[in-house]
């Protein structure tokens, strides 16, 4: 196993936003609280330790017990549920969505990032116990983000047309799903395991919940994972205060777009806040809570609330009200004593609107930390870039920009267009100081005889390149080749692949370099020869 790090912004998959918030630009430091690095985590430490009482954490040791009374919950696991009774006890979390067998493979960085996050922040400060916690996004409801998996360029689908809260789907009809994937694994020893952890996952569960949950904890139980499913009774009475003032008040609402309208002079905004941030749970439905002259109304239903109707029913029902995409944040961090939350750029850039929102509610805002992200390429792989004189940032250049540079490295023809671009626009340079001191109406004239000029020059380029790329066809099918080997659709493979396609060639040997190599605090992009 061979480990390297490039910088994340050097990769050009992470956005602006990202690039800025690692390079701690001043722009984006009023959307993030603590920086993720150990004085931003000693300074968390320190916020977080005077705000999450000891009531708060014996529901929600209760509440872990009893969504585990039916998981073979190792002893790592249930030592470190144990340990949410102690004040001086802290989660690092991620979250991601019940996808299929896992979904995409940064499933695994996620939540390797989070064991890793927390085994360091144990080491640099020992006085202090740190739980991993992956947080089962069971409250979604869009389906189709979930219902499939990529194996070997192959679309592993589930098609079934229930509505509502994905973590209360059914597992029934997912025998003919395995028996499809099962026939393209082999008969190995790694095989079979894959074969075992979907049968028991999905086949031996009743709900997408459960299957999820069996699946995480047998990937990662020896590593004191725990496992948080917020759709709960208990954890959502600890949630009502917030509840009560959403319908109300109106909070979130207003904090966010507050902040979105600084923070959109920037950068992007992810999401944007609706009145009321709040969903209402039925059988097999997950709709939006209205509030229209007065009445609450749930959409697409007959179902409407005066106002003290719906605190009522908060009262008795709390598990009936989900918080959206803005208040899912603020529920996690008021039930866990949370340090740091992990998550990719897309999540991250979401959560970054929510600081204000955080501060009016009187909860801290977690650190936000870059999820680790991972390039694995076999020692066969690695063999062919160095034969092809591919550098390790090179591999991340757009296919037709790195087959511009390699052919043109490999030409025999001595001609720059760069070099002769810059002449021009030298040359033309001079052409403007001389119209503008003579005749300003022949400056148009000029711009537009160099804009010609240089586009024709452009096209002689685009000519001259694909030439080359005849006359070296061979170079630029082995480039294409490794290059959609490592980059399936010009994207990260951890996008595109499940993590099933690794452990059928590596077995858990997969899983133990991961555990070895990722480094949540450096802050890089890992590239991993195995």
């Amino acid at each position: 196993m061979k480990v390297t790090q490039i910088p994340f912004q050097k990769t050009g998959f992470f956005s602006k936003t990202m690039n800025d918030y690692l390079e701690q630009k001043e722009a984006i430091k009023p959307f993030y609280n603590n920086f993720s690095d150990l004085n931003g985590f000693k300074n968390q430490l320190e916020e977080k330790r005077t705000s999450f009482s000891l009531e708060t954490r014996k529901v929600l040791v209760s509440a872990l017990n009893n969504q585990y009374k039916n998981v073979a919950v190792s002893e790592e696991t249930q030592q470190n549920v144990d340990l949410f009774l102690e004040k001086n006890t802290f989660t690092v979390t991620t979250g991601h969505q019940l996808n299929l067998f896992t979904g995409p493979l940064y499933f695994l960085y996620k939540i390797i990032s989070a064991i890793n996050l927390a085994e360091e922040l144990t080491a640099q400060f020992p006085a202090d116990n740190f739980v991993p916690v992956y947080w089962m996004a069971t409250e979604d409801h869009d389906f189709d983000e979930i219902n499939f998996f990529n194996f070997k360029n192959q679309k592993v689908q589930w098609k079934r047309n229930d509505g509502g809260a994905v973590g209360q789907f059914s597992t029934e009809g997912l025998q003919v799903i395995f028996e499809q994937f099962s026939e393209q694994l082999g008969a190995t020893r790694n095989a079979d395991f894959i074969r075992d952890l979907f049968t028991k996952g999905y086949l031996e569960h009743n709900t997408l919940t459960e299957a999820t949950r069996y699946i995480a904890n047998q990937l990662f139980a020896k590593y004191g994972l725990v496992i948080v499913d917020g759709d709960d009774k208990q954890l959502k009475q600890l949630f009502v205060p917030f509840i009560n003032q959403e319908l109300q008040e109106q909070v979130s609402f207003n904090s966010v777009s507050k902040t979105i309208s600084e923070f959109e002079k920037d950068y992007k905004v992810q999401v944007n806040p609706r009145e009321i941030n709040l969903f209402y749970l039925g059988e097999n439905s997950r709709e939006r809570i209205l509030f229209e002259n007065g009445i609450y109304k749930v959409n697409n239903t007959d179902i409407t609330f005066s106002k003290d109707e719906i605190l009522q029913e908060v009262k008795e029902c709390p598990e009936l009200f989900s918080p959206n995409v803005i208040m899912r944040p603020l529920f996690q961090e008021v039930i866990l004593p949370n340090l740091a939350y992990i998550g990719g750029g897309g999540e991250l850039a979401y959560w970054l609107e929510l600081k204000e929102y955080f501060n009016e509610v009187k909860i801290p805002f977690p650190i936000l930390l870059l999820r680790n992200s991972v390039q694995v390429i076999s020692s066969k792989q690695q063999r062919k870039t160095d034969n092809l004189n591919i550098s390790t940032e090179e591999l991340f250049l757009k296919l037709n920009d790195l087959l511009k540079k390699k052919i043109n490295q490999n030409s025999k023809i001595e001609f720059n267009f760069l070099d002769a671009k810059t002449l021009l626009e030298q040359q033309f340079y001079m052409l403007r100081r001389v119209a503008n001191e003579t005749d300003e109406s022949f400056v148009g004239a000029v711009e537009a005889q160099e804009k010609k000029q240089l586009n024709g020059l452009g096209n002689l380029e685009k000519r001259l390149l694909r030439a080359e790329k005849r006359k070296q066809k061979d170079l630029v099918l082995r480039i294409t080749e490794i290059k959609e080997q490592l980059f399936p659709n010009e994207s990260l493979e951890e996008r595109q692949r499940n993590f099933s396609e690794f452990y059928l060639e590596y077995g858990d040997t997969f899983i133990k370099a991961l555990k070895d190599s990722l480094k949540p605090l450096d802050l890089e992009f890992t590239i991993l020869e195995l």
